[in-house]
C-alpha cells in the first residue's frame, strides 16, 4: 500500500525538489505534477490520490481557493514560501505546512503524519498494513554529509554527540558528522529506541553496556546522564526490566 500524490506548484524547480525527494521515500508514489489548480482538477478526475503537496500563490486560483473548492479532498500538505497563510490551512484541516525551501528531513516528517492520518482515517486493516510500512520506514533516517543526503541505519546507530553547531552519529560503521540541532535530531528517531541522556548525548538505548553511577558506557564511549535528563532514564530502564 502506498500513498498516491500529486504536486501542485506552479514553480518547476519546487515540484522538482518534492519529486527528488519522494523518490527516497518507498510508501508514497507520484500520480503526477502540474502548475495551476485547473490542471490539479484534471489529474484528480483522472487518478485515485491520497495525497497533495499544494502550493498556495498560483495564478487565477490560489492553492488554498482550490482546497475550499474541494467536496472531499485528499490529504494535504502545504508547501509554501510565505508564513501568513499557516492558521488559515489548518482551519481547512491540512495534515502538515512546510515553508520553501525545506529539508528532506522535514519533508520526510510530512510524510509520516500523512501516513498516521491515512491509516486512522480508513480503519483497523489500513492501519495495519500502513504500519508495517512505518516499521520499514523507521529503520532508517537520513542526514545531510558531505553535501550529500546519507542513509543511516537506525539499527547501527550507538550514540549521538553535541558538536559545536553540528552533531555526530557514532555508528557500528564509522561517525557521520552533520549540521543539525540536538532536539531536530531527536524528533526524528523513534522514542521506544533512542533517548537523550545529555543536553548533548543521545543514545540507542539496546546498545548500553554499562550504567554505572551517572554514567552509561557504550562500548569505549562513557557518555554523562545529565541531572534533568536522570529521572527519565532510570525510568525507563525500570520499566526495561518489568
Amino acid at each position: 500500500m502506498k500513498l498516491r500524490f500529486i504536486i501542485v506548484d506552479d514553480e518547476p524547480l519546487a515540484q522538482r525538489v518534492i519529486e527528488k525527494y519522494s523518490a527516497d521515500v518507498p510508501t508514497i508514489e507520484l500520480a503526477g505534477s502540474c502548475d495551476s489548480a485547473f490542471e490539479a482538477m484534471e489529474l484528480l478526475y483522472r487518478n485515485e490520490v491520497d495525497l497533495i503537496f499544494l502550493d498556495i500563490n498560483m495564478p487565477k486560483i490560489s492553492g488554498l481557493d482550490f482546497l475550499k473548492m474541494l467536496k472531499n479532498p485528499p490529504l494535504v500538505i502545504i508547501t509554501t514560501a510565505y508564513r501568513d497563510y499557516a492558521l488559515e490551512s489548518f482551519d481547512l484541516d491540512v495534515v502538515d505546512y512546510l515553508k520553501k525551501p525545506f529539508s528532506f528531513e522535514r519533508f520526510y516528517k510530512s510524510i509520516q503524519k500523512a501516513q498516521e492520518l491515512y491509516s486512522s482515517r480508513h480503519g483497523q486493516r489500513l492501519n495495519t498494513h500502513v504500519s508495517k510500512e512505518s516499521r520499514e520506514e523507521n529503520r532508517f533516517i537520513f542526514v545531510k554529509a558531505d553535501n550529500k543526503m546519507v542513509k543511516v541505519d537506525l539499527n547501527q546507530i550507538l550514540y549521538i554527540e553535541a558538536f559545536g553547531d553540528y552533531i555526530k552519529i557514532h555508528t557500528t560503521q564509522g561517525v557521520i558528522v552533520t549540521y543539525h540541532s540536538m532536539k531536530g535530531i531527536e524528533e526524528m528517531l523513534p522514542s521506544n529506541k533512542f533517548l537523550r541522556v545529555h543536553k548533548s548525548y543521545i543514545v540507542a538505548f539496546n546498545k548500553i553496556d554499562i550504567i554505572e553511577g551517572n554514567t552509561i558506557k557504550i562500548k569505549i564511549a562513557e557518555i554523562p546522564i545529565g541531572k534533568s535528563y536522570r529521572k527519565n532514564f532510570f525510568e525507563m530502564v525500570n520499566s526495561k526490566n518489568h
